[in-house]
Parts: C-alpha cells; sequence; structure tokens
C-alpha cells in the first residue's frame, strides 16, 4: 500500500447514510447527502445515493464538475453561495443553488434565459449565526425584486446554523424560518416546496421530534460520513466513526531524549512548542505532515501511541508503549476529525482508496 493513505470504507457509509435519512424521512425530513469534505468524491457520493439520499450537494464548482464527469446520476446542489463571475457554469452544472444576493439572482436570470432554462435557487436566511444569508427584515424586500425575475424559480427558504459561529438549531430559530416562509407564500402566492433548515447540527432536534412539521430538508455531510452530530460532536447512534482512516508509514524508529538540546528558537511555524520531560522515549518519523493533515484533528487507532507533534512533512509520535511490535516500513492507523478529513482530501500527496468490505475500487 502507497502511503500515506486515506482508506473510505463505502459500505460503512452507506450504513450511516441509512441510519441517519431513516431517522429524517420519519419526520418528513428529505436528506441532500454533502461531499464537500470529501472534495467530492464520486464513490462516496454514489454510497451516499445507496443510502437513501435524494440528492447530493457540494460547496466547489470543481467538485461538482467532478461528479458529473464521474456519471454521478443525481440532483445536484451548488451548496456555496455562486459567484457572480460563475453563474454561467452554475446554471449549467447544477439544478438548484443556495442564494442571498439579488444581484447574483439577476446574473443567473441572465444566464437561465440564454439558455432556456429555469434555475431553482433557496435564498438563504441569517438566523444568528452571522454566516450567509439574507437578514429577516430584509427579506421580503428581495424576494420581491426576485419573483420578477424570469429564468428563477424560488423554491424554498434556508438556513445555516452552527457553521461558523456556533448557533444551534432550536425550536425558536426553526419556528422563525417557518414563520418567515408563511410570510412568502402568503404575500407572494408563492408555494415553497423546501424548508431546508438544517444540516448535521440538527439531529438531535429532530430525533427529539422538536423540529416543526414544515421544515423537510436537511442538508447532511459530517453525521453521514464521520457518524457525528455537530454540536458536541458525539458519535450518533447506530452509525460508524472510522469510515475513512488515514494510514501513515514509519520512515524513522529511534530513542532519543522526551526534551530538544540547545538553545531555542521559534520552530518553522513561528511558535514555540512545550516539552514534557520523560527520559528517553521511542519516537516514530510518519510520512505525513502539517502539509497534508490538520494533525490536532488526528486520533491513534491504537490509543497506545502518543502525537507528540509535526513538521511540514513529517508527524512525529511516541511509540514506547508499543516498539516492541514496530518496525520501520510499518503503517500506523489514525481516525480523522473533520478538519483533518477536509485537509487529507484535499492534499494531492494523500493516496484515496475506497473499498467495499475490504476490496479496493478506486485509487488516485
Amino acid at each position: 500500500m502507497t502511503t500515506p493513505c486515506l482508506a473510505i470504507d463505502l459500505d460503512k457509509i452507506e450504513h450511516n447514510t441509512r441510519t441517519i435519512v431513516e431517522l429524517c424521512n420519519q419526520y418528513g425530513i428529505e436528506v441532500t447527502g454533502v461531499t464537500k469534505v470529501t472534495c467530492g468524491h464520486p464513490q462516496v457520493a454514489n454510497a451516499m445515493l445507496r443510502g437513501g439520499v435524494t440528492a447530493i450537494a457540494d460547496s466547489r464548482l470543481e467538485n461538482i464538475q467532478r461528479l458529473i464527469k464521474s456519471g454521478v446520476d443525481a440532483k445536484l446542489m451548488l451548496l456555496r453561495l455562486p459567484s457572480l463571475s460563475s453563474v454561467d457554469e452554475v446554471v449549467e452544472s447544477v439544478a438548484e443553488s443556495l442564494n442571498s444576493e439579488l444581484a447574483v439572482l439577476e446574473a443567473l436570470s441572465a444566464a437561465a434565459q440564454q439558455r432556456g432554462k429555469v434555475h431553482d435557487v433557496v435564498l438563504m436566511v441569517d438566523l444568528g449565526d452571522l454566516r450567509e444569508g439574507i437578514w429577516p427584515d430584509d427579506l421580503i424586500p428581495v424576494v420581491r425584486e426576485a419573483v420578477r425575475l424570469p429564468g428563477i424559480h424560488i423554491k424554498g427558504l434556508g438556513t445555516n446554523l452552527a457553521c461558523y459561529a456556533g448557533v444551534m438549531p432550536d425550536k425558536n430559530n426553526m419556528n422563525r424560518l417557518v414563520e418567515l416562509a408563511t410570510e412568502v407564500e402568503q404575500g407572494f402566492n408563492l408555494p415553497l416546496a423546501l424548508i431546508s433548515a438544517v444540516n448535521s447540527s440538527g439531529l438531535d432536534l429532530i430525533a427529539s421530534g422538536g423540529m416543526p412539521e414544515r421544515v423537510n430538508h436537511a442538508r447532511i455531510g459530517e453525521a453521514i460520513l464521520l457518524g457525528r452530530e455537530t454540536t458536541h460532536r458525539k458519535p450518533w447512534p447506530g452509525t460508524y466513526q472510522d469510515a475513512f482512516v488515514l494510514h501513515a508509514e514509519v520512515l524513522e524508529l529511534k530513542t532519543k531524549p522526551s526534551v530538544p538540546l540547545g538553545d531555542r528558537s521559534e520552530d518553522a511555524f513561528g511558535t514555540r512548542p512545550e516539552f514534557e520531560q520523560r527520559g528517553e522515549i521511542v519516537r516514530a518519523l510518519l510520512n505525513v505532515g502539517r502539509e497534508d493533515v490538520d494533525v490536532a484533528g488526528l486520533t491513534p487507532q491504537d490509543l497506545r501511541v502518543v502525537i507528540l507533534g509535526a513538521s511540514s512533512g513529517y508527524l512525529i509520535v511516541d511509540v514506547t508503549a508499543v516498539a516492541d511490535s514496530i518496525r520501520v516500513g510499518d503503517t500506523l492507523s489514525f481516525l480523522l476529525n473533520y478538519a483533518a478529513l477536509l485537509a487529507a482530501m484535499t492534499s494531492g500527496y494523500v493516496k484515496k482508496h475506497a473499498y467495499h468490505a475490504g476490496i479496493r475500487v478506486e485509487a488516485h
């Protein structure tokens, strides 16, 4: 096995998807699978589709194109707000997009008309997390202008919570979204097919039965891929947390002091790392580093292994407790949090191996 590599268990992703979809469907909520943390990995998208998602969403047009070229047969949603410079590609590539700017809606309208299409849009409302979205007080004036635009169809309202400021979905902000949807529908005789209220942070509210009935759409990534809800990062019942495992190879294995010798300055990243005096320890250098992964988001599968730190190209670990069973050329394995997975999937130096039941089906 070429290392470093990220092993992707497609069966576990499909299982996790089915678990989340079944929960949401109990409450009348359909699920769009979000592949952005995997850079639009086609095999991951297909595993989600087999698990029951009704569409695939991604934040990058490059990832959308990757899905299309790989033959992923699904309705596609652009998750990140379109840029003015990309409206032609947006209309060509995806069925629907999330939007908050009237100028972009006007440009999408023109692009769609040129192609004889109608592009679906979900208007995003900012309910306090202060990321994307129209402020509630400004929603009606925006809708008033948007409904006049040919070539686009306002399919629904959405909001995003917990991603930037950590504001959690609750009954109050979810009911506020429903109230705004009702106001739009009544004010403009505009039925809204989609109330897209939550991401993985909303699972607790859904499972508790606290989600308003009008909410009928969720955009789910992390809960499917890593088996965790995103407010407290708790493992979600009935899901796997190890669908992605990073494998790195031991390049050097030596007994050395636990504290550096000599006068010290800043390291290569401008920090002054602290070291604990533990005497001599067995240290392994692995062939993955900060250039490839968010080291703080790694957890050794063997908890006797301790991560000491990393440079751009090396991960340095204390393997004293398992030194008798490790040799140069062996691999050590790590679970990843969201930030670490994002970095590893983005790195061109980390190979990706997707497989079913231990059989590799894709490498690139």
